[in-house]
């Protein structure tokens, strides 16, 4: 579980450093796109391949990180014992009490993503076939559809600050007290990076500073 969630915050970086892309203009941005679906790795791979390679990892890493949840949260259930039993909740943050809802918000917002922008069976703002940032432009100018981004990068952050954090505690990077501070600084950073990174584009759509 750890090393599927670190595969997928190092996508999140990597989508949200290509987003960012939409401030340069539509040519950069389109550009960007079009070298991810057709040239990245070509010559060594055919036009093409390696975006579907990169989906199928991405789905593998995803399928086995849903299964790894529900297998130990199976096991704490079992070990959990008797239902009057208390635990001290002071030493949980928010990020973690919310974990596994958080992750089920995940996947139905992902779900809805992936139909808006990969697969265009909902086309919102936008008609027929459209190049990638008319597609951003025409999403993102609807204030609602902004307001479901904000949720989902939400759900997202929550996730990555408790699911950075703890993947390097069980990979064994938590060693005493100073690397405590170290991880839980940097897990900090992560979400509010990945934050403010995905949320500039629609923002800034949404109020006219693209156009």
């Amino acid at each position: 579980m750890a090393v599927t969630g670190l595969i997928l915050i190092a996508f999140l970086l990597m989508h949200m450093f290509g987003n960012l892309k939409i401030f340069i203009g539509p040519e950069a941005y389109n550009h960007y796109a079009e070298f991810l679906k057709q040239d990245l790795l070509y010559p060594i791979l055919p036009h093409g391949w390696f975006i579907w390679i990169f989906r199928l990892v991405l789905l593998v890493c995803l399928v086995l990180h849903v299964y790894c949840a529900i297998s130990l949260w199976l096991v704490a259930a079992n070990a959990r014992g008797s239902k009057y039993v208390r635990t001290n909740r002071k030493e949980q943050t928010l990020s973690s009490r919310v974990m596994r809802w958080g992750g089920v918000t995940l996947l139905l917002l992902l779900v809805f993503h992936i139909l808006m922008f990969t697969t265009n069976s909902v086309q919102i703002g936008w008609s027929g076939t459209q190049a990638p940032y008319d597609m951003f432009m025409g999403a993102f100018q609807n204030w609602w559809v902004v307001v479901i981004y904000v949720v989902f990068m939400g759900a997202v952050c929550m996730h990555v600050r408790h699911g950075f954090w703890s993947a390097f505690t069980t990979l064994g990077a938590n060693v005493g007290p100073g690397a405590k501070v170290v991880l839980n600084v940097c897990a900090y950073f992560a979400a509010a990076a990945l934050f403010v990174g995905f949320l500039l584009p629609p923002v800034a759509v949404l109020f006219g500073m693209v156009n």
